[in-house]
């Protein structure tokens, strides 16, 4: 008889221990370079479920992880040695038309989630990768192509199932639990287990996207043309940009804008001055199903590689910040390496920094720094190389961080930088939830 075998009388999804057919690969995430072992994997069906693991977590007393979608690039979704609460059984996705709402699982994907709500002509600002999760994104903020229009995910969130540190499970919005709704806008896995998501939605349906690419040797033009271009951007226009390598495998190494455009008319008049600058060696701009726009970065994020990654938000693109991203970039060993500035501008930023735990309100750019690799033994230097980059990069970055893209090792100043001025009201709404921090295995806010 195990630890574990009093659980197995009342739970409806799947128990994994080591030795269990399925269980290393119900361990394994998105990013290759994790390799941890839970004592458990509960794999939950439905909130009751998640209510029993962390009952056997506390009376074992066990830490505890959450995993969503498991894309997180720190990790956190595994623990060794603890409760790992898999929520991937959970990725129903269900649309109401009429009312324009979409309700997600606590382990759907925005995979699963745009393919129901564009079955109707509908979306809502989600990621850029389409196997990353729904909730995992929208409790850390969640940008997407739609930010610039209609803000972040967590500005488009109406309300959530929760699963609370001492077993209750919770409806929260603006009219129940408002402290709470608050909170989880924002400040990530800190209050509990989030086993549904309710969404506003919008007519989406045909956008103009997709990228052009221009030579290394070209990529100050290119940066200085993007930072103008992103000056002058509307609501609708959304414009990311970035240094990479060639996606066919020969290590060439690249500049390149990827643009997002919802209206098909007026965005392909607008992408036309980044159509003609250059000219690029590579245009693949055109009109596209919203899902299929999601979907255009997914082969540059391949499960099971190794990932490091490092960011922090700019004051500004200056001439300098560019010469230092180019020099940088040239020195990286990284084979699926990348650079790349995400703009912040439109909707997002007309929202009061109080009003969402997510306090990034300002026009600007975020520096994401990917080192990204498939054999081991370059691990070493390709880690280096993301530090020594950052450190690079430092003389121009802002105070604040996306905390989704906090790695794993950071310190502790790095949770102030990514909450800011909504620091303390967040540590005072954990500590009447979760007074013990038994939600801790995420980019942690501690208890007031």
């Amino acid at each position: 008889m195990t630890h574990f075998d009093s659980l197995r009388s009342t739970f409806e999804g799947t128990l994994l221990q080591a030795g269990d057919a399925a269980y290393d690969g119900a361990r394994q995430v998105h990013n290759g370079l994790i390799d941890r072992r839970p004592a458990l994997i509960a794999q939950c069906r439905n909130a009751k479920d998640v209510v029993d693991a962390l009952a056997i977590a506390r009376e074992q007393g066990l830490s505890v992880s959450v995993r969503g979608g498991g894309h997180n690039v720190g990790g956190r979704a595994v623990v060794d040695g603890g409760v790992m609460i898999d929520l991937s059984p959970m990725r129903q996705v269900h649309v109401d038309p009429k009312a324009r709402t979409a309700v997600a699982g606590g382990g759907a994907t925005w995979a699963d989630f745009n393919r129901a709500t564009q079955q109707h002509g509908l979306a809502t600002t989600g990621g850029v990768i389409s196997s990353t999760g729904v909730a995992g994104l929208t409790l850390g903020g969640g940008l997407g192509w739609l930010m610039a229009r209609h803000g972040m995910a967590v500005d488009n969130l109406l309300g959530a199932e929760l699963v609370t540190a001492d077993g209750r499970i919770l409806n929260v919005s603006a009219s129940e639990h408002p402290d709470l709704f608050w909170a989880i806008r924002g400040g990530g896995g800190n209050f509990g287990v989030a086993t549904k998501l309710t969404f506003r939605l919008h007519p989406i349906g045909q956008v103009v996207s997709g990228l052009v690419a221009h030579p290394l040797d070209r990529a100050g033009d290119m940066l200085r043309f993007y930072r103008e271009t992103t000056a002058s951007a509307g609501d609708d226009l959304s414009v990311f940009a970035g240094l990479a390598h060639a996606p066919d495998g020969s290590g060439a190494k690249l500049s390149a804008m990827v643009v997002f455009d919802p209206d098909v008319d007026a965005g392909m008049r607008a992408v036309a001055p980044v159509k003609a600058f250059g000219p690029p060696v590579m245009d693949a701009i055109g009109p596209m199903p919203y899902e299929q726009a999601n979907q255009l970065l997914d082969g540059a994020f391949p499960k099971g590689a190794l990932n490091y990654w490092k960011s922090s938000f700019l004051t500004t693109l200056s001439d300098a910040a560019i010469e230092t991203m180019v020099e940088q970039f040239r020195a990286c060993p990284a084979p699926l390496g990348s650079i790349l500035l995400e703009h912040f501008h439109g909707a997002v930023t007309r929202v009061n920094v109080a009003d969402t735990a997510f306090p990034h309100r300002q026009t600007g750019y975020n520096l994401v720094i990917i080192a990204e690799w498939l054999d081991a033994a370059q691990s070493a230097e390709c880690i280096a190389w993301a530090r020594d980059t950052y450190d690079a990069m430092r003389p121009f970055m802002a105070s604040g961080r996306y905390v989704n893209y906090l790695g794993d090792d950071e310190a502790n100043e790095s949770v102030t930088n990514a909450y800011g001025p909504n620091l303390a009201r967040l540590r005072e709404i954990k500590r009447r939830y979760d007074p013990t921090n038994v939600f801790r295995l995420n980019q942690n806010i501690p208890p007031g």
